[in-house]
């Protein structure tokens, strides 16, 4: 997203962004933290509806953060892919970022995955289904078809072994 798409976004001029912002990088910041507030209100609601199988579970979780990133491909470049040089965003800024993990991660021990490399492995296996499915199939069901099937194999490798298991 260009400075130019913000401002009309907002309903001004790019060069009037700056009497809000102190730089082009305070511009980023405010949108990544407001991205991932965004995420965690739009979660809380989803979730508050959560399967009570653990797979069920880990599959919705995955499907909430693949749909939310896959409509909209550039909050989740700016969330997630540091794709802006200079870039880091504040300690305020990430602070929402910290809170949805923290979040995650408390709900995934619920169902019994603890180690940090198990969740890593999640977590790289549902954003790595959003880059594929962003890149090369837009707007269609490509990758989204199969996030299922690999939050399956995901929990086959820790050891939930059916449906109804909940350790």
């Amino acid at each position: 997203m260009t400075l130019r798409d913000v401002a009309d976004a907002v309903g001004m001029r790019p060069p009037s962004l700056y009497t809000h912002f102190a730089s082009k990088n305070a511009i980023y910041d405010a949108m990544f933290g407001d991205a991932w507030t965004q995420y965690r209100e739009h979660s809380a609601a989803l979730l508050a509806g959560e399967p009570d199988t653990s797979r069920a579970a880990m599959r919705f979780y995955a499907r909430v953060f693949f749909d939310f990133a896959v409509a909209f491909p550039a909050r989740h470049q700016l969330m997630n892919l540091r794709t802006i040089p200079g870039f880091t965003p504040s300690d305020e800024a990430y602070a929402p970022s910290v809170a949805v993990m923290r979040d995650f991660v408390a709900r995934m021990a619920r169902h019994g995955v603890r180690a940090q490399d198990d969740i890593d492995l999640f977590v790289a296996l549902v954003s790595g289904m959003v880059d594929a499915q962003i890149a090369n199939d837009p707007g269609g069901t490509r990758w989204s078809g199969l996030l299922d099937r690999a939050v399956n194999m995901f929990a086959d490798d820790v050891g939930i072994t059916s449906e109804g298991s909940r350790p």
